[in-house]
């Protein structure tokens, strides 16, 4: 393959696998990926969503299919993956934010995050990549955030930690991973618009103080998220492990 050649951006073969995929950035992540030649495996709890996903990818030439279970299910993760006869990419986008003052946080809050953003990112990522070694590689990408990075004053000192959590394992991944032909990346995007971000950007003293933070002056869309996460999974990216994409406006540059 031609060096800087546009085909090393392509993923025909493959099949990716995205968690969350039924709406805001893990659907854009789904299409993108779709578009850039993948089979698509869509996973999340609510199958009328996925088949929303689906139908759209089949629509536009692609491939998809759906698998609907709860990633904080142990017994749903170990079926779903002993059913994948192969496994090129995962996005390991299931995540979730309740913001809440540091000095307020219960400990409902405080379990359901670690549970979703921590515990399950582990073990999706486990099976995963149990099943790339069989085959001989693979590339995970692990959805963390612009707050794996940095700290925060929006109330949200139980996400921050998820998402340094997410950063810390993804190093330890690759480092162990790579001698088995699988790459671990993370992608850390800023604010993005999404239906669950729109009441931050409603409320405008919160939506200036977000934007004033980004040097580039807006926050982010689903599909900037979506366009590097393409990037991280192909080839293009094939000498890329263990690091961090920050698709932040600059946020984390201040």
């Amino acid at each position: 393959m031609p060096a800087g050649s546009v085909d090393s951006f392509r993923l025909d073969g493959k099949t990716a696998l995205v968690t969350g995929a039924g709406r805001g950035i893990g659907h854009a992540v789904a299409r993108a990926l779709a578009t850039a030649g993948a089979e698509l495996v869509l996973v999340s709890r609510t199958k009328r969503e996925l088949d929303e996903v689906a139908l759209e990818i089949v629509s536009r030439g692609g491939q998809a299919r759906v698998v609907p279970f709860d990633v904080t299910d142990s017994a749903a993760i170990r079926d779903a993956f002993g059913g994948l006869e192969r496994l090129d990419i995962l996005v390991n986008n299931a995540g979730l934010n309740r913001p809440q003052p540091f000095l307020e946080v219960d400990e409902a809050t405080l379990d359901q995050l670690l549970t979703l953003n921590v515990r399950a990112a582990f073990l999706v990522a486990q099976a995963a990549a149990r099943l790339m070694v069989t085959q001989g590689g693979g590339v995970i990408v692990n959805m963390s955030s612009q707050m794996g990075h940095v700290g925060s004053e929006l109330n949200r000192t139980v996400y921050v930690m998820t998402k340094h959590a997410v950063e810390g394992l993804t190093k330890a991944m690759a480092v162990e991973l790579a001698p088995k032909g699988v790459r671990v990346v993370s992608i850390a995007p800023t604010f993005v618009q999404t239906p669950l971000t729109k009441p931050f950007f409603d409320d405008p003293e919160t939506g200036k103080w977000i934007l004033d933070r980004i040097p580039l002056g807006r926050a982010g869309s689903v599909e900037d998220v979506a366009r590097a996460v393409v990037f991280l999974a192909s080839p293009a990216a094939s000498l890329v492990t263990g690091s961090s994409l920050l698709v932040d406006g600059g946020w984390t540059a201040w």
